[in-house]
Protein backbone atom coordinates (compact mmCIF):
# COMPACT_ATOMS: atom_id res chain seq x y z
CA UNK A 1 0.00 0.00 0.00
CA UNK A 2 1.03 3.46 -0.97
CA UNK A 3 1.45 5.99 2.19
CA UNK A 4 2.68 8.47 0.62
CA UNK A 5 0.89 12.12 1.79
CA UNK A 6 0.80 12.96 -2.42
CA UNK A 7 -1.84 9.93 -2.89
CA UNK A 8 -4.33 10.61 -0.41
CA UNK A 9 -7.70 10.42 -1.40
CA UNK A 10 -8.87 13.51 -2.71
CA UNK A 11 -11.37 13.51 0.05
CA UNK A 12 -9.43 14.84 2.47
CA UNK A 13 -9.11 18.14 0.45
CA UNK A 14 -11.51 20.98 1.27
CA UNK A 15 -14.46 18.74 3.06
CA UNK A 16 -15.41 20.68 6.07
CA UNK A 17 -17.73 18.29 6.86
CA UNK A 18 -15.42 15.80 7.50
CA UNK A 19 -12.81 17.97 9.04
CA UNK A 20 -11.68 16.81 12.25
CA UNK A 21 -14.17 14.10 12.31
CA UNK A 22 -12.97 11.10 14.07
CA UNK A 23 -13.32 7.38 12.63
CA UNK A 24 -13.90 4.50 14.96
CA UNK A 25 -16.56 4.70 17.36
CA UNK A 26 -16.42 7.88 19.14
CA UNK A 27 -17.88 10.90 17.34
CA UNK A 28 -15.47 13.64 17.89
CA UNK A 29 -16.32 17.61 17.57
CA UNK A 30 -15.14 19.26 15.06
CA UNK A 31 -11.19 20.01 15.38
CA UNK A 32 -10.77 22.53 12.15
CA UNK A 33 -7.73 20.55 11.38
CA UNK A 34 -5.93 21.62 8.26
CA UNK A 35 -5.92 19.86 4.84
CA UNK A 36 -2.15 19.42 5.65
CA UNK A 37 -2.76 17.63 9.06
CA UNK A 38 -5.91 15.43 7.90
CA UNK A 39 -3.46 14.17 5.34
CA UNK A 40 -0.93 13.26 7.93
CA UNK A 41 -3.79 11.78 10.10
CA UNK A 42 -5.38 9.63 7.45
CA UNK A 43 -2.06 8.63 6.08
CA UNK A 44 -0.34 7.59 9.70
CA UNK A 45 -3.64 6.31 10.13
CA UNK A 46 -3.50 3.82 7.26
CA UNK A 47 -0.27 2.98 8.05
CA UNK A 48 -0.91 2.21 11.97
CA UNK A 49 -3.80 0.08 10.31
CA UNK A 50 -1.68 -1.94 7.42
CA UNK A 51 1.43 -2.32 9.52
CA UNK A 52 1.71 -2.03 12.98
CA UNK A 53 -1.44 -3.48 14.30
CA UNK A 54 -0.77 -6.96 12.92
CA UNK A 55 2.33 -7.06 15.13
CA UNK A 56 1.77 -5.00 17.92
CA UNK A 57 0.69 -7.74 20.13
CA UNK A 58 3.18 -9.97 19.15
CA UNK A 59 6.53 -7.48 19.95
CA UNK A 60 4.73 -6.65 23.49
CA UNK A 61 4.85 -10.13 24.08
CA UNK A 62 8.43 -10.77 22.62
CA UNK A 63 9.69 -7.14 24.14
CA UNK A 64 10.77 -6.64 20.62
CA UNK A 65 12.04 -3.07 19.32
CA UNK A 66 10.17 -3.00 16.15
CA UNK A 67 13.09 -1.65 13.91
CA UNK A 68 11.26 -2.54 10.67
CA UNK A 69 8.86 -0.31 11.74
CA UNK A 70 10.62 2.64 12.87
CA UNK A 71 12.47 2.21 9.36
CA UNK A 72 9.40 2.69 7.63
CA UNK A 73 8.05 5.72 8.91
CA UNK A 74 11.78 7.03 8.42
CA UNK A 75 10.98 6.03 5.01
CA UNK A 76 7.67 8.27 4.83
CA UNK A 77 9.57 11.05 6.63
CA UNK A 78 7.36 11.05 10.05
CA UNK A 79 10.90 11.24 12.11
CA UNK A 80 10.53 15.06 11.36
CA UNK A 81 7.22 16.02 11.57
CA UNK A 82 7.67 19.09 13.00
CA UNK A 83 10.86 19.96 12.04
CA UNK A 84 11.65 22.66 9.27
CA UNK A 85 12.20 21.59 5.70
CA UNK A 86 15.35 23.03 6.15
CA UNK A 87 17.00 20.80 8.01
CA UNK A 88 14.73 17.32 6.54
CA UNK A 89 11.53 17.86 8.58
CA UNK A 90 7.99 18.18 7.33
CA UNK A 91 7.52 21.44 8.89
CA UNK A 92 4.24 20.69 9.76
CA UNK A 93 2.41 22.23 13.14
CA UNK A 94 2.71 20.55 16.65
CA UNK A 95 -0.38 19.51 16.18
CA UNK A 96 0.69 17.54 13.42
CA UNK A 97 3.11 15.96 15.08
CA UNK A 98 0.81 15.40 17.96
CA UNK A 99 -1.44 13.35 15.99
CA UNK A 100 0.97 11.25 14.80
CA UNK A 101 1.86 10.02 18.01
CA UNK A 102 -2.01 9.90 19.21
CA UNK A 103 -2.90 7.73 15.83
CA UNK A 104 0.71 5.20 16.78
CA UNK A 105 -0.43 4.69 20.35
CA UNK A 106 -4.37 3.94 19.21
CA UNK A 107 -2.37 1.04 17.82
CA UNK A 108 1.23 0.28 19.15
CA UNK A 109 2.02 2.17 22.44
CA UNK A 110 5.55 0.83 22.86
CA UNK A 111 6.28 2.37 19.56
CA UNK A 112 4.43 5.90 19.83
CA UNK A 113 6.72 6.28 23.30
CA UNK A 114 9.96 5.18 21.27
CA UNK A 115 8.89 7.74 18.23
CA UNK A 116 7.66 10.65 20.52
CA UNK A 117 11.24 10.17 22.45
CA UNK A 118 12.99 10.83 19.11
CA UNK A 119 10.89 13.63 18.37
CA UNK A 120 10.12 15.50 21.26
CA UNK A 121 12.53 15.01 23.85
CA UNK A 122 16.16 13.86 21.70
CA UNK A 123 15.64 15.92 18.65
CA UNK A 124 13.72 19.28 19.62
CA UNK A 125 16.07 20.72 22.15
CA UNK A 126 19.02 20.41 19.28
CA UNK A 127 16.82 22.46 17.20
CA UNK A 128 15.53 24.92 19.72
CA UNK A 129 18.50 25.21 21.45
CA UNK A 130 21.14 24.29 19.44
CA UNK A 131 23.37 26.32 17.56
CA UNK A 132 23.73 27.06 13.48
CA UNK A 133 26.22 24.76 13.63
CA UNK A 134 24.76 21.79 15.85
CA UNK A 135 21.44 22.38 13.98
CA UNK A 136 23.07 21.44 10.42
CA UNK A 137 25.11 18.69 11.40
CA UNK A 138 22.51 16.31 13.49
CA UNK A 139 19.39 16.84 12.30
CA UNK A 140 19.22 16.09 9.13
CA UNK A 141 20.50 12.58 10.08
CA UNK A 142 18.18 12.60 13.03
CA UNK A 143 14.92 13.46 10.45
CA UNK A 144 15.98 11.28 8.00
CA UNK A 145 16.22 8.50 10.71
CA UNK A 146 18.26 6.15 9.00
CA UNK A 147 22.70 6.24 8.10
CA UNK A 148 23.84 3.38 6.50
CA UNK A 149 21.00 1.16 6.85
CA UNK A 150 21.17 1.77 10.73
CA UNK A 151 18.71 3.08 12.53
CA UNK A 152 19.18 6.28 13.97
CA UNK A 153 17.27 7.51 16.57
CA UNK A 154 17.62 10.48 19.13
CA UNK A 155 17.57 10.36 22.88
CA UNK A 156 17.56 12.07 25.90
CA UNK A 157 19.53 11.94 28.89
CA UNK A 158 18.30 13.65 31.93
CA UNK A 159 16.69 11.14 34.91
CA UNK A 160 19.70 9.43 37.03
CA UNK A 161 19.19 6.48 39.52
CA UNK A 162 19.25 9.21 42.52
CA UNK A 163 17.70 11.76 40.33
CA UNK A 164 14.27 11.19 39.15
CA UNK A 165 11.29 13.51 39.76
CA UNK A 166 14.43 15.69 41.85
CA UNK A 167 16.18 16.21 38.29
CA UNK A 168 17.62 19.13 39.37
CA UNK A 169 19.66 16.86 41.71
CA UNK A 170 22.11 15.30 38.70
CA UNK A 171 25.35 14.07 39.93
CA UNK A 172 26.63 13.30 36.47
CA UNK A 173 29.62 15.55 35.51
CA UNK A 174 31.15 17.35 33.21
CA UNK A 175 34.95 18.82 33.44
CA UNK A 176 37.02 20.87 30.98
CA UNK A 177 40.40 19.88 30.34
CA UNK A 178 41.74 21.79 27.79
CA UNK A 179 39.45 21.53 24.47
CA UNK A 180 37.20 18.57 25.70
CA UNK A 181 34.85 17.67 28.60
CA UNK A 182 35.34 14.70 30.41
CA UNK A 183 32.15 13.32 31.52
CA UNK A 184 31.47 10.68 34.10
CA UNK A 185 28.33 9.52 35.74
CA UNK A 186 24.66 7.42 34.73
CA UNK A 187 21.63 8.13 33.70
CA UNK A 188 18.37 6.20 34.04
CA UNK A 189 15.20 4.79 32.27
CA UNK A 190 16.56 6.32 28.25
CA UNK A 191 13.75 5.61 26.10
CA UNK A 192 15.82 4.49 22.74
CA UNK A 193 19.62 4.23 23.96
CA UNK A 194 19.75 0.48 22.21
CA UNK A 195 18.86 2.52 18.88
CA UNK A 196 20.53 6.07 19.30
CA UNK A 197 22.77 7.80 17.28
CA UNK A 198 22.94 10.77 19.61
CA UNK A 199 21.82 11.57 23.26
CA UNK A 200 21.27 14.90 24.57
CA UNK A 201 22.41 14.56 28.59
CA UNK A 202 22.80 17.45 31.07
CA UNK A 203 25.99 17.14 33.07
CA UNK A 204 26.72 19.28 36.30
CA UNK A 205 29.96 21.66 35.24
CA UNK A 206 29.40 23.64 38.32
CA UNK A 207 30.00 21.52 41.14
CA UNK A 208 30.00 24.26 43.42
CA UNK A 209 25.96 25.87 42.33
CA UNK A 210 23.22 25.34 44.26
CA UNK A 211 20.45 22.42 43.17
CA UNK A 212 19.75 22.99 39.48
CA UNK A 213 22.16 25.20 38.76
CA UNK A 214 25.55 24.70 37.03
CA UNK A 215 23.78 22.28 35.14
CA UNK A 216 24.78 22.16 31.33
CA UNK A 217 23.42 19.99 28.31
CA UNK A 218 25.56 18.18 25.70
CA UNK A 219 25.01 16.22 22.46
CA UNK A 220 27.19 13.24 22.48
CA UNK A 221 26.96 10.65 19.71
CA UNK A 222 26.93 6.91 21.14
CA UNK A 223 29.90 5.95 19.28
CA UNK A 224 31.56 8.41 21.78
CA UNK A 225 34.26 6.06 23.43
CA UNK A 226 33.08 6.00 27.37
CA UNK A 227 29.32 5.90 26.34
CA UNK A 228 28.06 2.86 27.10
CA UNK A 229 24.67 1.51 27.18
CA UNK A 230 23.65 -0.86 30.33
CA UNK A 231 21.06 -3.24 31.28
CA UNK A 232 17.69 -2.88 29.56
CA UNK A 233 14.58 -2.92 31.61
CA UNK A 234 11.89 -5.85 32.06
CA UNK A 235 8.93 -3.30 32.26
CA UNK A 236 5.11 -4.21 32.87
CA UNK A 237 4.05 -2.24 30.17
CA UNK A 238 5.79 -0.69 27.15
CA UNK A 239 7.36 -3.65 26.79
CA UNK A 240 8.42 -3.03 22.95
CA UNK A 241 10.10 0.25 24.08
CA UNK A 242 13.40 0.11 24.29
CA UNK A 243 14.41 1.52 27.76
CA UNK A 244 17.89 1.12 29.35
CA UNK A 245 20.41 3.05 31.62
CA UNK A 246 23.60 4.99 30.16
CA UNK A 247 26.90 4.74 31.77
CA UNK A 248 29.54 7.38 31.12
CA UNK A 249 33.30 6.80 32.08
CA UNK A 250 35.60 9.56 31.37
CA UNK A 251 33.67 10.39 28.26
CA UNK A 252 35.37 12.89 25.90
CA UNK A 253 32.96 15.46 24.38
CA UNK A 254 34.80 18.36 22.45
CA UNK A 255 33.74 21.91 23.82
CA UNK A 256 31.40 22.33 20.63
CA UNK A 257 29.26 19.54 21.81
CA UNK A 258 27.58 21.72 24.67
CA UNK A 259 24.42 22.25 23.40
CA UNK A 260 24.00 25.90 22.48
CA UNK A 261 27.52 26.75 23.24
CA UNK A 262 28.48 29.35 25.41
CA UNK A 263 25.18 30.91 24.40
CA UNK A 264 23.38 28.50 26.82
CA UNK A 265 25.88 27.34 28.52
CA UNK A 266 25.63 26.52 32.66
CA UNK A 267 21.66 26.84 31.27
CA UNK A 268 21.35 23.88 30.08
CA UNK A 269 19.07 22.46 32.70
CA UNK A 270 16.42 25.33 31.95
CA UNK A 271 16.41 24.10 28.10
CA UNK A 272 15.91 20.69 29.68
CA UNK A 273 13.00 21.33 31.74
CA UNK A 274 11.32 23.47 28.46
CA UNK A 275 12.02 20.53 26.51
CA UNK A 276 9.71 18.80 29.30
CA UNK A 277 7.00 21.13 28.54
CA UNK A 278 6.78 19.99 24.83
CA UNK A 279 7.35 16.36 26.16
CA UNK A 280 4.55 16.45 28.37
CA UNK A 281 2.27 17.33 25.50
CA UNK A 282 3.13 14.35 23.38
CA UNK A 283 2.61 12.15 26.73
CA UNK A 284 -0.58 13.75 26.98
CA UNK A 285 -1.16 12.59 23.16
CA UNK A 286 0.01 9.05 23.88
CA UNK A 287 -2.27 8.70 26.68
CA UNK A 288 -5.25 10.40 24.43
CA UNK A 289 -4.31 7.63 21.95
CA UNK A 290 -4.63 4.75 24.35
CA UNK A 291 -7.52 5.84 25.89
CA UNK A 292 -9.04 6.01 22.37
CA UNK A 293 -7.27 2.47 21.16
CA UNK A 294 -9.29 0.96 24.44
CA UNK A 295 -12.53 2.77 23.98
CA UNK A 296 -12.92 1.74 20.17
CA UNK A 297 -12.05 -1.76 21.39
CA UNK A 298 -14.66 -1.84 24.22
CA UNK A 299 -17.17 -0.35 21.92
CA UNK A 300 -17.04 -2.17 19.46
CA UNK A 301 -17.07 -5.80 21.70
CA UNK A 302 -20.01 -4.94 23.84
CA UNK A 303 -22.03 -4.20 20.98
CA UNK A 304 -21.48 -7.79 19.05
CA UNK A 305 -21.29 -9.77 22.78
CA UNK A 306 -24.62 -11.24 23.65
CA UNK A 307 -26.07 -12.04 26.85
CA UNK A 308 -29.46 -12.92 27.75
CA UNK A 309 -30.72 -12.98 24.16
CA UNK A 310 -28.72 -8.90 23.75
CA UNK A 311 -25.72 -6.97 23.27
CA UNK A 312 -24.09 -6.36 26.58
CA UNK A 313 -24.38 -2.64 25.50
CA UNK A 314 -27.91 -2.59 25.69
CA UNK A 315 -27.44 -2.56 29.94
CA UNK A 316 -27.30 0.04 31.63
CA UNK A 317 -24.10 -1.41 33.66
CA UNK A 318 -22.10 -1.26 30.59
CA UNK A 319 -23.56 1.24 28.77
CA UNK A 320 -22.77 3.70 32.02
CA UNK A 321 -19.49 3.12 31.26
CA UNK A 322 -19.34 3.61 27.57
CA UNK A 323 -20.99 6.82 28.61
CA UNK A 324 -17.98 8.09 30.99
CA UNK A 325 -15.22 6.78 27.99
CA UNK A 326 -16.50 8.68 25.45
CA UNK A 327 -17.28 11.83 27.69
CA UNK A 328 -13.58 11.74 29.15
CA UNK A 329 -11.54 10.83 26.23
CA UNK A 330 -13.67 14.33 24.24
CA UNK A 331 -12.22 16.14 27.18
CA UNK A 332 -9.09 15.14 27.23
CA UNK A 333 -8.78 15.59 23.48
CA UNK A 334 -9.60 18.86 23.44
CA UNK A 335 -6.86 19.67 26.60
CA UNK A 336 -4.27 17.74 24.53
CA UNK A 337 -4.91 19.86 21.45
CA UNK A 338 -5.11 22.71 23.05
CA UNK A 339 -1.67 22.88 24.43
CA UNK A 340 -0.63 21.73 21.07
CA UNK A 341 -2.06 24.68 19.27
CA UNK A 342 -1.28 27.07 22.14
CA UNK A 343 2.83 25.67 21.59
CA UNK A 344 2.30 26.37 17.61
CA UNK A 345 0.78 29.77 18.26
CA UNK A 346 4.10 30.82 20.75
CA UNK A 347 2.03 31.65 23.70
CA UNK A 348 2.88 30.01 27.19
CA UNK A 349 1.89 26.71 27.15
CA UNK A 350 3.27 25.09 29.95
CA UNK A 351 0.54 24.99 32.32
CA UNK A 352 -2.03 23.81 29.69
CA UNK A 353 0.71 21.20 28.89
CA UNK A 354 0.81 19.99 32.45
CA UNK A 355 -3.16 19.88 31.84
CA UNK A 356 -3.22 17.53 29.38
CA UNK A 357 -0.62 14.86 30.58
CA UNK A 358 -2.31 15.08 33.99
CA UNK A 359 -6.04 14.33 33.09
CA UNK A 360 -5.18 12.05 29.40
CA UNK A 361 -2.93 10.12 31.67
CA UNK A 362 -5.05 9.50 34.06
CA UNK A 363 -8.25 9.37 31.77
CA UNK A 364 -6.32 6.32 29.98
CA UNK A 365 -6.01 4.15 33.03
CA UNK A 366 -9.82 4.51 33.91
CA UNK A 367 -10.54 3.70 30.00
CA UNK A 368 -8.38 0.74 29.70
CA UNK A 369 -9.63 -0.73 33.07
CA UNK A 370 -13.44 0.00 31.95
CA UNK A 371 -12.28 -1.26 28.70
CA UNK A 372 -11.31 -4.72 30.68
CA UNK A 373 -14.10 -4.76 32.96
CA UNK A 374 -16.57 -4.25 29.51
CA UNK A 375 -14.22 -7.84 27.93
CA UNK A 376 -14.92 -9.66 31.46
CA UNK A 377 -12.58 -12.61 31.28
CA UNK A 378 -11.55 -12.15 28.07
CA UNK A 379 -10.07 -8.60 29.02
CA UNK A 380 -8.01 -10.22 31.61
CA UNK A 381 -6.23 -12.27 29.14
CA UNK A 382 -3.14 -11.73 26.80
CA UNK A 383 -5.31 -12.40 24.16
CA UNK A 384 -7.24 -9.21 24.00
CA UNK A 385 -5.63 -6.04 23.26
CA UNK A 386 -7.00 -4.32 25.92
CA UNK A 387 -4.73 -5.86 28.73
CA UNK A 388 -1.93 -4.67 26.84
CA UNK A 389 -3.27 -1.01 26.84
CA UNK A 390 -3.87 -1.07 30.82
CA UNK A 391 -0.72 -1.91 30.95
CA UNK A 392 1.14 0.83 28.68
CA UNK A 393 -1.29 3.30 29.99
CA UNK A 394 0.39 3.22 33.29
CA UNK A 395 3.80 4.41 32.55
CA UNK A 396 1.78 7.64 31.55
CA UNK A 397 1.46 8.85 34.72
CA UNK A 398 4.81 8.35 35.52
CA UNK A 399 7.11 9.43 32.76
CA UNK A 400 8.11 13.03 31.64
CA UNK A 401 6.84 14.04 35.31
CA UNK A 402 4.34 11.92 37.68
CA UNK A 403 0.80 12.82 38.31
CA UNK A 404 2.04 14.27 41.65
CA UNK A 405 4.87 16.29 40.50
CA UNK A 406 1.94 17.64 37.38
CA UNK A 407 -0.20 18.75 40.37
CA UNK A 408 2.79 20.79 42.10
CA UNK A 409 2.76 22.44 38.73
CA UNK A 410 -0.86 23.15 38.21
CA UNK A 411 -1.18 24.72 42.11
CA UNK A 412 2.29 26.70 42.00
CA UNK A 413 0.93 28.06 38.48
CA UNK A 414 -2.44 28.67 40.10
CA UNK A 415 -1.72 29.92 43.17
CA UNK A 416 0.53 32.58 41.82
CA UNK A 417 -1.82 33.91 39.59
CA UNK A 418 -3.91 34.24 42.23
CA UNK A 419 -1.42 36.25 44.45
Amino acid sequence: MDFSLSKLDSRLRGNDKKRGIQQGYLPMLNFDLTDEELAIQETIRSFCKEELAPIAQEIDHEGRFPVDIFKKLAELGFLGVPIPEEYGGMGASTLAYIIVVEEIAKVCASTALGYAAHCSLGTYPIYAFGTKEQKEKYLPILTAGVENGKLALASFGLTEPHAGSDSGNTKTTAVLKGDSYIVNGRKAWITNASHAKTCVLTAKTDPSARRGHGISAFIAETATKGFSVDREEDKLGMRASNTCQLVFEDMKLPKDSLLGGEKVGTDGFKAFMKTLDGGRISIGALALGIAEGAFEKASAYVKGRKQFGKPIGSFQGVGFKIADMAMEVEAAKHLVYNAARLKDAKKEFNLQASYAKLYASEVAMRVTTNAIQCHGGVGYTREYDVERMMRDAKLCEIGEGTSEVQRVIIAREVLGRLE
